[in-house]
């Protein structure tokens, strides 16, 4: 197996608290997945940092979220610090920058062409947040037929019940749950 680790939306705009879009307690698991990171980076694991980003007129956001950042704030507009990846976990050179439209990091993006290119047939997920970016693109990567996993203490949802849910429907469709010490035995 040829893994590749998907980072997925750790910006400010996400994670720093009190930002426009933060998601309730995601930036508690900022050093899991610096720790997951630096592990990849040392074993040239490829490495795909997935990202929002949303025009300031807001033509390219979501129906349901247009209205109120149109009206309220607008969020990872691109050239904004909001839309920067955290600074901990600044992408290295020659790592990959995938900007998604939507929620799942295969929707409309040139990843599936990358990972081909590269001869990945293992994906490793984590960032934020369980029920929307992390399942629609491990939903995806099973739909490809990719190997998954979901790097459990490296990924989070707004609260702990929406975490154990999406965890265990993640599971119901092949993919593999586990912590890093977990996957990093295997490696």
């Amino acid at each position: 197996m040829k893994p590749a680790l998907l980072i997925i939306d750790m910006q400010n705009d996400f994670l720093l608290p009190g930002a426009p879009a933060e998601i309730s307690g995601a930036i508690k698991i900022v050093p899991a997945v610096k720790k997951l990171l630096y592990f990849c980076r040392e074993r040239k694991i490829p490495v795909f940092h997935v990202i929002r980003q949303y025009r300031y007129d807001g033509s390219d956001i979501e129906n349901f979220r247009r209205e109120g950042f149109l009206q309220n704030a607008r969020y990872l507009v691109p050239g904004t610090p909001g839309a920067e990846i955290i600074s901990e976990l600044k992408p290295a050179e020659g790592e990959y920058i995938i900007v998604k439209p939507r929620f799942s990091a295969f929707f409309c993006t040139e990843l599936e062409l990358i990972l081909k290119r590269i001869k990945i047939d293992d994906i490793v997920i984590c960032g934020v947040q369980y029920p929307n970016c992390i399942r629609a693109t491990a939903l995806d990567s099973v739909s490809y037929d990719y190997s998954t996993t979901v790097i459990t203490d490296a990924t989070a949802g707004a609260d702990d019940e929406i975490e154990v849910s999406n965890i265990r429907d993640l599971m119901n469709i092949g993919v593999k749950c586990v912590t890093f010490k977990e996957w990093s035995k295997q490696i």
